[in-house]
């Protein structure tokens, strides 16, 4: 098992973010062989890419901003406090079209 902090402490998860001017940012809070907590940090504008997963279901939940998530073909507005869930082979993706950053709790089980 691995982890980027404690797994018995306390964590802020929006303290993790990592944001980049070129992509996404990733980082991980929590790793193991059944569970990846993991942070997204989007900059205005930026997005990740509709895309899918197989044999896992993903977890996202709004720390701060707003943004459009699309599942399959819909388009979800998202705003801190909300989460959605996109379950294994289902299409999503993210995008930032606001003008303040993104900060999304991402949860995968079982961790890729």
């Amino acid at each position: 098992m691995s982890s980027d902090t404690n797994h018995l402490d306390a964590v802020n998860p929006e303290s993790k973010a990592v944001f980049n001017p070129e992509k996404m940012g990733k980082s991980t809070i929590f790793r193991s062989e059944h569970v990846l907590v993991g942070l997204n940090a989007f900059e205005p504008g930026q997005e990740h890419r509709l895309h899918t997963h197989e044999g896992m279901d993903k977890v996202y939940h709004v720390l701060k901003g707003r943004g459009r998530f699309i599942l399959e073909d819909r388009e979800i507005e998202m705003e801190a406090g909300l989460m959605l869930v996109a379950p294994e082979g289902v299409p999503h993706g993210i995008r930032n079209h606001g003008t303040d950053r993104l900060v999304v709790l991402a949860i995968l089980a079982p961790a890729p």
